[in-house]
C-alpha cells in the first residue's frame, strides 16, 4: 500500500506563522549562531541542525515508530534560517541526495506553500 504524499508548508517570514490543527506537525530551524561564528556561516553542527530533509525523515520515523503522534501535514519554521533559498531547494529535490532517507522524504513529503 503506497503511502499517500505529506504536504510541507515552509514559513520564511516572522509572523506569518499558521495556525496549527492536532494533525500538523511542527518543525522549526533554528538560527545558526550561539558557538562562535557569525550567522550564515555553516559548520558541521549547524548543517545537522538546519538539514530539513533530516528532519523530515526523523518525523516521519518517530510517528512509524509511536515515538511521536502521527502528522497530516508539516510546517517548517525557517524564519531564522540566513539561506532559506537552500531549505526551498531540498524540499523541491534540487539539492543532491546525501543519503538513502533523502530519497524516502522526497517520495513521503512534498513542498505545498
Amino acid at each position: 500500500m503506497k503511502a499517500e504524499p505529506i504536504p510541507v508548508k515552509l514559513v520564511t517570514e516572522v509572523g506569518h506563522l499558521l495556525t496549527l490543527d492536532p494533525d500538523t506537525a511542527l518543525l522549526r530551524l533554528p538560527a545558526n549562531s550561539g558557538h562562535g561564528h557569525q550567522d550564515g556561516e555553516q559548520c558541521i553542527a549547524c548543517a545537522a541542525r538546519t538539514d530539513v530533509r533530516a528532519l523530515l525523515f526523523d518525523l516521519w520515523e518517530g510517528a512509524r515508530q509511536g515515538l511521536r503522534p502521527a502528522f497530516k501535514s508539516v510546517v517548517v519554521d525557517a524564519t531564522a534560517v540566513a539561506d532559506q533559498g537552500r531549505v526551498v531547494a531540498a524540499l523541491t529535490g534540487k539539492l543532491p541526495a546525501q543519503a538513502l532517507r533523502d530519497h524516502t522524504v522526497a517520495r513521503l513529503f512534498y513542498l505545498a506553500g
